[in-house]
């Protein structure tokens, strides 16, 4: 095992600040190269708590905030344009930089990209549902329309 201190929150692994233990080949092929993590030392550990105070910053403070900034979601109709062929399929796929982008600017609240999550690659037009992380007990559902543009 080794000890890497992850600098961006990792789906099934931890937060931003935590140090976790995992396989060699995990941290240096995957973790590491993305900037997702950096390799554990003492005086990384000192970086530790710069790392955890940022996303103090960064993330929805309390319960209560989730929950409102849940229900502004709900309420938004994602409408996204891109460019797709006759037979409806997308040149390239929407990312979850695209979807907070369209929440923004249908008049939603400011999301995070790290907490979009796609289920499944988005490569065709029409609905699709979209989940948003905002607390560790509350994620948001929406409903994003993809079409032609």
């Amino acid at each position: 095992m080794s000890k890497i201190i992850l600098t961006n929150e990792v789906s099934g692994l931890g937060a931003a600040g935590d140090i976790v233990d995992v396989k060699p080949g995990y941290a240096r092929n995957y973790l590491i190269p993305r900037g997702f993590a950096i390799a554990w030392t003492k005086g990384g550990e000192k970086d530790v708590e710069q790392i955890r105070r940022a996303r103090r910053i960064r993330e929805i403070h309390s319960l209560e905030d989730a929950t409102t900034v849940k229900g502004q979601l709900q309420g938004v109709k994602v409408k996204l344009a891109t460019r797709a062929g006759d037979t409806g399929r997308l040149f390239g796929s929407i990312t979850p930089a695209d979807i907070a982008t369209a929440i923004k600017s249908a008049g939603g609240p400011a999301v995070d990209k790290r907490r979009v999550e796609i289920a499944s690659p988005i490569k065709t037009l029409g609905a699709h549902k979209v989940s948003v992380r905002l607390h560790p007990e509350v994620e948001a559902v929406l409903d994003v329309e993809v079409v032609a543009a």
